[in-house]
């Protein structure tokens, strides 16, 4: 949901940083116009990350009421507690952060962070 009403629609692109997408969830999206990646009129957060075996993290939702969709591109992760493959998906609310361990190499994530409370 927009986080301003009748605004412009608006469009954007961008060149990833494969570099800095490397053990690291690089913000690709988000609702400031001066944050990394381009910007939305929503409260959301995107990132993406590309993944060596074995690496572990934690990712912190960014905002209360915030919730995180997570969608496996690529390889083989572990969220949670709950082991992904290519093609999945968890969705992930009441939380304030989430655990993420690559369990190939190579492993592609998309980290949506959303509003749940509408």
């Amino acid at each position: 949901f927009p986080n301003k009403k009748n605004v412009t629609p608006r469009y954007d692109q961008q060149n990833l940083d494969v570099e800095a997408m490397h053990n690291n969830f690089q913000q690709i999206l988000s609702p400031n116009q001066d944050d990394a990646g381009v910007w939305i009129h929503q409260d959301a957060w995107f990132s993406l990350g590309k993944f060596d075996n074995g690496f572990e993290t934690e990712y912190k939702i960014k905002k209360a009421g915030n919730g995180v969709y997570a969608f496996v591109i690529s390889g083989e992760v572990t969220i949670d507690g709950q082991t992904l493959s290519k093609r999945d998906g968890l969705g992930i609310w009441d939380a304030e952060s989430i655990s993420f361990k690559a369990n190939t190499a190579d492993a592609e994530v998309l980290l949506m962070d959303v509003p749940m409370e509408f």
